[in-house]
């Protein structure tokens, strides 16, 4: 069972509003929506899903990509943003009717914290999906920091994956190259989880897609000439990077993402995943950071 203390735009705001910094707002389907801004940059998260949907560096581009046809509603997947995948990635193991991606990125999380610091402005969240504590910081300041926690409240030990599956916005997929994976071997989920050899050059994209990285560095980077811009995510205790474009014909077919979206995005997220799931001891912890910035490219 997860439990959350659901609040609506009007107690968060008592709670924990800063003015002109950290607002609240509900969306005409209910979904409650924090907006973050301070010094020229802008943030939003959705507490369904503790979901980031936008993130702007002053005077830059938006980093993070949120689809135009995204269904905000409750109970609803939001296509794009940075929805956590847990406790497994991709298609339950073993039961086709669980959720694709697991319980947490449509559970309603809870807001435990709202602060202010030198590094930006951070969100706290909580979620207790069954054996399970999590908790998951986000920090809106010139650089992107995100922490999720796991603790193991089961009796036994538990193994489990997890992913921060990032969107980005680029200024077109196809001119756009992923360093930092050269050396890595890769699970192709586009022909049948074939285990590919590392290719030992910068990734480059002409096709659909969907590519598990293992045993992965702990930075990567997308660099956008297009855009002029690297975008860089550095990561702890992840060891797999998962990238995927679905290419325009799987993203016709996605109602919340369409033909004309597919363009401007990549996923380059941080996870463990596959050959590197995570096991955790009774009681034990486990961390996963990832820090983006944004550098002239």
């Amino acid at each position: 069972m997860m439990e959350a203390m659901t609040m609506n735009a009007a107690e968060l705001t008592s709670r924990f509003r800063i003015a002109g910094v950290v607002e609240f707002a509900e969306t005409e389907h209910g979904l409650v929506k924090a907006t973050v801004a301070r010094a020229g940059m802008t943030g939003e998260l959705y507490l369904q899903g503790a979901h980031v949907t936008a993130w702007q560096p002053a005077g830059a581009r938006p980093v993070i990509f949120t689809s135009s046809r995204a269904i905000f509603a409750p109970g609803k997947a939001i296509r794009g943003g940075i929805p956590v995948i847990f406790p497994w990635f991709g298609p339950h193991p073993t039961d086709p009717t669980q959720p694709q991606h697991g319980v947490v990125r449509t559970a309603m999380w809870q807001l435990d914290q709202v602060e202010q610091s030198a590094e930006g402005v951070s969100l706290e969240l909580s979620l207790t999906p069954a054996g399970f504590a999590l908790r998951y910081r986000i920090v809106f300041g010139e650089e992107l920091q995100l922490s999720l926690t796991v603790q193991n409240t089961a009796t036994g030990a538990v193994s489990f994956e997890e992913a921060l599956h990032s969107y980005f916005a680029v200024s077109d997929v196809e001119r756009v190259a992923v360093s930092g994976l050269e050396a890595c071997s890769f699970i192709d989920k586009t022909t049948g989880m074939q285990l590919c050899p590392p290719a030992g050059a910068p990734l480059t994209l002409s096709k659909e897609t969907d590519r598990v990285y293992l045993n992965t560095p702990d930075s990567r980077a997308i660099n956008d000439p297009g855009w002029g811009r690297r975008i860089v995510v550095a990561t702890a205790a992840s060891a797999s990077t998962i990238v995927w474009n679905p290419w325009p014909e799987k993203a016709a077919a996605m109602a919340d993402l369409g033909a004309d979206n597919w363009r401007g995005m990549i996923c380059v997220e941080t996870g463990n995943a596959a050959d590197n799931r995570v096991h955790l001891p009774p009681g034990g912890t486990h961390e996963m950071t990832t820090r983006i910035t944004v550098d002239a490219g």
